[in-house]
């Protein structure tokens, strides 16, 4: 126990010895792949090895003959390179609250391994990616797709086009020396088009069509139908298939739209296809994604086909993106300013902050009062659902009413607000809120599980704060007042919650087991 006047050592020669001892050990259970390894040049191990001036292998190798699993699509799991270090089991179990990992045996025989020994598609993860992004070597990492995308863009009878998300933004720069939370939209575009693509497109387009359609739901359900209320988001994929397989009797208050990558999705390949006059059936479309989830969700249901095709292609991370630019020899500290091809370019600022735990909650409160009270908001700023607070709660009063909301981040902290609405319902009082955000990974997409390494609190914040940069400096702050999105619905899709908007807009959701067998 610690005691007044207690000196304590912490770095001398003995101490640096033992160090290096452990570390030596640890390199003895790792297989010495780092040229082919996904954390190439970006691993602790790696590093540490570096600093300590490990030249030898002092211990015999003793490396686990154990398989690959890349069953889901989205995450891969490499339990060869584990270091046993368990933080992937304290973010999926007492972060995220999922379970889908945990240690299996003792001794040199230790592994991390989904529950029961299982693949991880069978098992209960969500794909968020979490474990990903606190792995320190190369023993889970995102399933990378970059290869098929550049075989598409060698293809000259492929239509490439892509979009970009809000929290790709504020969090590329961190692989080409920028500050964190630098705001580099413009230059994400340049990239983009050097790489090859045809058209590149805003996700932040599809978050203010998000809106239009995700308002006028909640607005329907608060002013004649309060019985199915709290309504509650359903932008993020992995909050998706936490919901189906957890909370299964919260289906019926899930808002049924799209999120807003898929929603682009769908718009391209049938709306601007239209208007281009180019065969859908030769577009390939790539989003640029901080989140794993979301290449599971682009076939999720049959609801991620309305257009006629796969409305995503591909979804590739940040992480994916920044070693694409480096391999295509770009300077991209050099690149000018561009625009987005503006018929799916054009975003409000609400639409940019769905990219920060409580921005699409904010985005949608500035909408539902306009459609409410057919007003303006005298500020638009909704500072008590900003912040990294794990529950975030406050109440916006229209017309006399309170609209009370919850906001949510990090999957273990969705359980108090969802009990919350059960023991309302149980006991036949109003519901505790109307409107309720969750998103899976802590500080919403800017810390998603596709983002660059090494994410923490303060970086997070630094990334909302280029989100929240974005925003203010946005001429129009409202999604429902974006002209584009004025024109698609005149000339395409009519009305928000429309026949046409909800063929294509919108889907379903259905109770999942937690495991598969």
């Amino acid at each position: 126990p610690l005691e007044n006047d207690m000196v304590t050592t912490t770095h001398d020669p003995e101490i640096v010895e033992v160090r290096r001892a452990v570390i030596e050990m640890i390199l003895s259970r790792h297989p010495n792949e780092c040229l082919t390894c996904g954390r190439n040049n970006n691993c602790e191990l790696q590093r540490l090895a570096a600093d300590f001036g490990i030249r030898v292998e002092s211990f015999k190798s003793c490396v686990q003959d154990l398989p690959q699993d890349s069953s889901t699509g989205a995450i891969v799991l490499e339990p060869r390179k584990c270091i046993s270090c368990g933080r992937c089991i304290e973010v999926c179990q007492n972060i995220q609250d999922v379970w889908a990992l945990s240690m299996l045996e003792r001794g040199f025989e230790t592994r991390m391994a989904p529950a029961g020994d299982i693949l991880l598609a069978d098992s209960p993860c969500v794909h968020c990616g979490q474990c990903s992004a606190h792995c320190p070597v190369g023993a889970i990492i995102e399933y990378d797709e970059s290869d098929a995308v550049w075989r598409k863009l060698r293809d000259q009878s492929a239509y490439c086009i892509v979009q970009i998300a809000p929290a790709v933004r504020v969090a590329i720069g961190e692989a080409f020396g920028f500050p964190v939370g630098s705001l580099l939209t413009g230059k994400l575009y340049a990239a983009l088009r050097r790489m090859g693509f045809r058209a590149v497109f805003d996700t932040n387009f599809g978050a203010d069509v998000t809106i239009v359609e995700e308002a006028t739901e909640f607005v329907k359900r608060f002013t004649q139908r309060p019985a199915e209320l709290p309504l509650i988001t359903s932008c993020c994929p992995a909050w998706v298939d936490f919901m189906e397989k957890f909370y299964p009797d919260m289906i019926g208050h899930f808002s049924s739209c799209k999120s807003p990558h898929q929603i682009l999705g769908v718009l391209a390949k049938t709306y601007y296809a239209r208007k281009r006059r180019i065969d859908p059936a030769s577009m390939y479309m790539v989003s640029i994604m901080p989140c794993t989830a979301k290449k599971h969700e682009v076939k999720r249901s049959r609801d991620m086909f309305a257009s006629g095709f796969q409305d995503i292609d591909v979804s590739l991370t940040t992480r994916e993106l920044a070693r694409m630019i480096k391999q295509a020899g770009i300077d991209f500290a050099d690149l000018p300013e561009e625009e987005p091809d503006h018929i799916l370019g054009e975003y409000s600022g609400a639409g940019t902050i769905f990219g920060v735990t409580g921005g699409v909650m904010e985005a949608a409160l500035r909408t539902a009062y306009d459609y409410i009270t057919g007003g303006k908001l005298k500020n638009v700023d909704f500072e008590n659902v900003r912040g990294l607070d794990g529950v975030k709660e406050g109440a916006m009063q229209i017309q006399g009413a309170d609209v009370k909301v919850a906001v949510a981040h990090g999957l273990a902290n969705v359980e108090s607000v969802l009990n919350e609405v059960r023991r309302a319902k149980a006991e036949g009082r109003e519901p505790p809120f109307h409107f309720i955000e969750v998103m899976a990974c802590p500080g919403g997409c800017v810390g998603g599980g596709g983002q660059p390494y090494g994410v923490t609190d303060e970086m997070r914040r630094a990334r909302g704060s280029g989100l929240y940069l974005d925003d203010a400096r946005t001429a129009i702050r409202y999604s429902h007042e974006n002209p584009s999105v004025k024109k698609l619905y005149a000339d395409f899709l009519k009305e928000p919650g429309g026949k046409q908007a909800h063929a294509l807009l919108h889907t379903t959701y259905n109770p999942k087991p937690e495991y598969k067998k």
